[in-house]
C-alpha cells in the first residue's frame, strides 16, 4: 500500500483511509471482520466520530491487538471546554485506546462556531490539555464551509482539515488545497463518493488520487468495497480519455442542483430541518429502508412547518431552489414509505 505524509502531523498514512459512518450498518461481528480485513490490506488511517452511533465501539473492537497499525482519528462537536473534555474521555473509552492520533472539531460550519471553540473556556482548551497529557496526538477540524476552512488552515490551531472533495464537489481545488499545502496542513478528503451520488468507484477514487496532498476516507460497509477500492489504489491512477469524458457527463447530468451540506440555510425560523430534508434521496441510497424511514421521519415531519418564505434560499451560497427541493424530497419519502402526502405550507 502506498503511503502519504499527513501534513505537519508527520504521520505516514495509507494513500486511502476509511470513514466510519457506514460501519454502523452491518452486524457487529461483520463490522469487526471488515475493519480487520482493511488492516490486512494495508489501510492505516481510520476516521470516525463519537456522533456516528456505535462506530467508535466497533472500530475499537476491530483494532484490538493491532493498535500500532493504525492512525486513529475521531471527532466531537461540543464547543465548551468541559463538554469537549468529556467527549474526548468517552471516545477513548469507546475506542478502547489510551490515545487518539487526531482529535477533530466536528463540523465547524460557521464562523460563530469556529470562534466559540477558540474563545476562553472553549473546547480548544480541552483539546490542548488532552494534547499535553498525551491523550491525543494532533488537533484537526472538519467543515463543509469553504470560507471557514480557508481561515482554519492559515491559523496556528489545526494540523489537519477535513473537507468534502470529489469530482462533483471540487470547490477546494483552486484555493483550499494549495493553501493547505503551503501551510503544511494535512487534507482529509471526506465524501469522495459525494455522499453516494457517485456510483463508479473507479472514477471517484482515481479522481481524488490525482491530488497528492489529499487523503480520501471513503465510508466502507462491506469487505468487497474496500477490496475494490484498494485494487484501484494499487493500480494505475491515470484517468483515460474515456474516464475523463464520463466524469464530465456525470457533472453535466447532476449540474449544480445538489446540497453540499454547508448548513448556511439553517436555522429555519419555522423549525424545518432543511439540510436533512435536502439530502433525503442520498440517505435513501445509503441506508437500509427501515433505518432510512426511522431517521428521516422527524425531518420529513418538520417539512409541515415550511411556509415557503424563501429565507433559506437567500442564505444558500449555491443558490439552490430549496423550497422546490423540499417538496420533491417529501414526495420522494412518501413514495417509498407508502405514507400520506405531507401538506406543504401554512
Amino acid at each position: 500500500m502506498k503511503t502519504v505524509r499527513l501534513g505537519k502531523t508527520g504521520l505516514e498514512v495509507s494513500r486511502v483511509g476509511m470513514g466510519g459512518i457506514p460501519i454502523q450498518r452491518p452486524p457487529f461481528d461483520e463490522a469487526v471482520k471488515l475493519i480487520r480485513r482493511a488492516l490486512d490490506l494495508g489501510v492505516s488511517f481510520i476516521d470516525t466520530s463519537i456522533h456516528y452511533g456505535d462506530s467508535e465501539i466497533r472500530i475499537g473492537k476491530g483494532i484490538a491487538g493491532r493498535r500500532d497499525e493504525v492512525v486513529l482519528a475521531t471527532k466531537g462537536s461540543w464547543r465548551d471546554k468541559d463538554a469537549a473534555r468529556d467527549c474526548i474521555e468517552r471516545s477513548l473509552k469507546r475506542l478502547s485506546t489510551d490515545y487518539i492520533d487526531i482529535w477533530q472539531f466536528h463540523n465547524l460550519s460557521t464562523f460563530e462556531r469556529y470562534e466559540q471553540v477558540l474563545a476562553p473556556g472553549g473546547a480548544m482548551e480541552a483539546a490542548q490539555e488532552a494534547l499535553e497529557e498525551g491523550k491525543i496526538g494532533h488537533i484537526g477540524m472538519s467543515t463543509h464551509t469553504l470560507d471557514v476552512a480557508l481561515k482554519a488552515v492559515t491559523s496556528r490551531y489545526f494540523e489537519t482539515i477535513q473537507f468534502p472533495f470529489n469530482f462533483i464537489s471540487n470547490e477546494a481545488v483552486d484555493g483550499l488545497l494549495p493553501l493547505a499545502r503551503k501551510h503544511d496542513v494535512g487534507f482529509i478528503g471526506m465524501k469522495p463518493f459525494a455522499g453516494g451520488t457517485i456510483q463508479d468507484a473507479n472514477l471517484a477514487i482515481k479522481y481524488v488520487l490525482q491530488y497528492d496532498n489529499v487523503v480520501p476516507d471513503p465510508g466502507i460497509e462491506k469487505v468487497e468495497e474496500i477490496e475494490e477500492i484498494l485494487e484501484i489504489v494499487n493500480g494505475s491512477w491515470k484517468l483515460t480519455s474515456d474516464e475523463l469524458r464520463r466524469i464530465e457527463e456525470i457533472r453535466t447530468d447532476l449540474g449544480t442542483r445538489f446540497c453540499r451540506q454547508c448548513l448556511y440555510c439553517m436555522p429555519c425560523p419555522n423549525g424545518v430541518n432543511i439540510w436533512m430534508l435536502m439530502i433525503t434521496q442520498g440517505m435513501y441510497r445509503l441506508w437500509p429502508l427501515n433505518m432510512f424511514l426511522e431517521w428521516m421521519e422527524e425531518p420529513i415531519e418538520s417539512g409541515r412547518q415550511c411556509v415557503q418564505c424563501g429565507e433559506c434560499e437567500e442564505k444558500c451560497p449555491y443558490h439552490l431552489p430549496i423550497r422546490e427541493m423540499i417538496v420533491e424530497n417529501i414526495e420522494f419519502y412518501e413514495s417509498v414509505s407508502g405514507g400520506n402526502r405531507i401538506r406543504i405550507g401554512g
